[in-house]
């Protein structure tokens, strides 16, 4: 059936095949603890982004920030749209939904000015024109300090 040049090669190349199998190759240890030690790409996902915002607003607005707990009727929440380009900057910004506070809607949009340029947005959440629209909302004690909705804090279950 088979010729004995041919079962030779075969029994050649299954001996060659089993040999080569043992063997294991190592890439030198450089290559090994760069691979173990690289870092991650950081994060960009669209909750990453609104944190960076939150922490520019409150860098540039730092007297109006509330730390602590806010209380438990809010004077007032302001829902803001906005919009930011790929160099961060603040393309547009209205309010959406309120109260109808003024004083509380105007200070929303004026630390959302202060705050700009804003943080660069990761490429792959900006949309065809090159730009992220956003919201926010800026939760307001009465004494007129805001949180963020991104990262408030829980707020008062009593009201004082």
């Amino acid at each position: 059936m088979f010729s004995m040049p041919y079962l030779r090669r075969a029994a050649g190349a299954f001996v060659i095949g089993l040999m080569m199998a043992a063997c294991t190759i190592t890439p030198p240890p450089s290559v090994v603890e760069a691979r173990n030690t690289a870092t991650p790409a950081p994060s960009a996902t669209l909750d990453d982004y609104k944190s960076r915002i939150a922490q520019r607003i409150f860098e540039r607005n730092p007297s109006l920030v509330l730390h602590g707990t806010p209380q438990a009727m809010l004077r007032s929440f302001v829902l803001v749209s906005f919009t930011v380009d790929k160099t961060g900057r603040l393309v547009n910004s209205s309010v959406y939904r309120t109260n109808g506070d003024d004083e509380a809607e105007a200070t929303a949009l004026a630390s959302l000015r202060r705050a700009a340029p804003l943080p660069v947005p990761p490429s792959r959440l900006l949309n065809g024109k090159g730009q992220i629209e956003l919201f926010e909302g800026w939760m307001f004690n009465d004494n007129g300090q805001f949180q963020l909705q991104t990262s408030h804090s829980p707020q008062a279950t009593t009201i004082d």
